[in-house]
């Protein structure tokens, strides 16, 4: 059966046109400037006044299946990504178990067959002796692997030189990094224990997990993949000089996330641990770069790096709360409202969280609306302001960084494969995404 999507204004690979979409099946059929010319058949979208998108593809969520699925799974924050305009993910290998073998990795392949209202991708993980497991990916059915360049949630730091070495060296997918460095971190966080004992404030949390841990740790993985020419993904980028120490590689790039686009260290006197992640939100002075960077296209993908976390874990004090935010629904919907505060432009956001992820880990017929491409979108209306609390949030552990802030823009639909899945606060829970392929 066919959709039509009529009068809706589309953004997409830089342009911006009134038009229309005909969706049959999984794809898109057509794409029509104007009024359609032709007989239009089955169901009928009138998107007059909304803005018609390719659905966003995050490369970076941490869905909390296997292990903790009291914080998160599969199924329920995959309905918090589609009510967010994000029709694709990639998930990380930080589970309990640690997804470090390719048969943890097809496991978590399955259980996303069964539960997942988005499409999927999953990161294997990296250790000291897994290069064997590695080299088993096929790199048509994985997005990459997930290293973590001296600093790790659940204890997955590859700290062998040699196996470091091998890895950059060997692997047959893309190197998606975490960088930042312990033993500065741990100096650093024994320093304020020292001063504090347990009464360090969540404001000290850019002091113990510092500007120079990420430089260091960036700089290492940075060596690495130009020395053995390894397709590189820096994830998470946090500090102004990462930005401008970071090399005009084309096997090289960068991730920035919502978060550290929109906070500054200034918010953790109000919101404290709950903007407690990890690389830790820093100055005013690395935001405004890292937003100039995305603008020029330096950073080329925004992620979410969705972490969810019990409420009653976060509100602990700051030793033993933990780091991470849940952040998938409203990341398309924060950085529009950035766009609102003319910091970015619509056609840069779905530049960034579309187009460059679909072309960084070659993805297969995704992230653009294109004929012959898979209808993944997502119709929002600029024009229907909303403020986030609990009653329309849907993350699992039930709170945001982001509660009692207004956005302007609202996400009315989200189709995957040409299903729609999300209709103005709707979610079709029998649709089920697809595993992403890549080229």
């Amino acid at each position: 059966m066919q959709k039509t999507i009529i009068n809706a204004t589309i953004i997409n690979e830089g342009k911006r046109f009134t038009g229309g979409v005909v969706i049959e099946n999984e794809k898109i059929k057509i794409v029509f400037e104007g009024q359609p010319d032709f007989q239009l058949d089955g169901e009928i979208i009138d998107a007059a006044g909304k803005w018609l998108l390719p659905g966003v593809i995050d490369d970076h969520v941490h869905f909390r299946e296997p292990g903790a699925t009291q914080k998160a799974d599969i199924a329920s924050e995959s309905a918090a990504a589609v009510a967010g305009g994000v029709t694709s993910f990639m998930d990380m290998p930080n589970n309990t178990p640690r997804t470090t073998t390719v048969d943890l990795l097809e496991a978590k392949y399955a259980r996303a067959a069964e539960t997942s209202l988005a499409n999927y991708s999953f990161y294997l993980g990296t250790d000291n002796d897994n290069l064997a497991e590695i080299k088993k990916i096929d790199p048509k059915k994985v997005c990459g692997v997930k290293i973590f360049m001296g600093s790790s949630t659940g204890n997955m730091i590859v700290d062998d030189e040699k196996k470091l070495a091998e890895i950059f060296d060997q692997s047959p997918v893309l190197i998606a990094a975490h960088c930042e460095d312990e033993h500065i971190i741990n100096q650093n966080l024994q320093r304020l224990i020292a001063l504090y004992g347990d009464n360090i404030m969540p404001a000290a949390h850019p002091t113990i997990r510092s500007e120079e841990a990420c430089i260091r740790a960036t700089a290492k993985a940075i060596e690495l993949a130009t020395k053995y020419h390894s397709r590189l993904h820096i994830l998470h980028l946090s500090t102004a000089r990462e930005v401008r120490n970071f090399p005009h590689e084309a096997h090289i790039s960068a991730e920035t996330c919502v978060h550290y686009l929109w906070f500054t260290d200034d918010d953790y006197i109000e919101s404290g641990n709950f903007i407690k992640c990890n690389p830790a939100i820093k100055t005013f002075d690395d935001r405004e770069a890292l937003r100039k960077a995305v603008f020029s296209g330096e950073i080329t993908v925004i992620g979410s790096d969705h972490a969810p976390h019990l409420l009653k874990e976060k509100q602990q004090p700051y030793l033993q709360s933990p780091s991470g935010l849940p952040t998938i629904q409203h990341t398309l919907p924060a950085m529009l409202e950035l766009c609102q505060r003319n910091i970015f432009t619509p056609e840069i956001v779905v530049e960034r969280m579309c187009h460059a992820p679909a072309l960084l880990f070659r993805i297969h017929k995704r992230g653009f609306i294109r004929e012959g491409y898979y209808a993944d979108m997502t119709l929002v209306d600029p024009q229907s302001p909303y403020t986030v609390n609990t009653r329309n949030i849907r993350y699992k552990c039930g709170w945001s960084p982001f509660s009692g802030q207004q956005f302007h823009c609202a996400v009315t639909h989200t189709f995957v494969n040409g299903q729609l899945v999300y209709h103005d606060g709707n979610i079709n829970t029998t649709h089920r995404g697809q595993r992403l392929q890549f080229d």
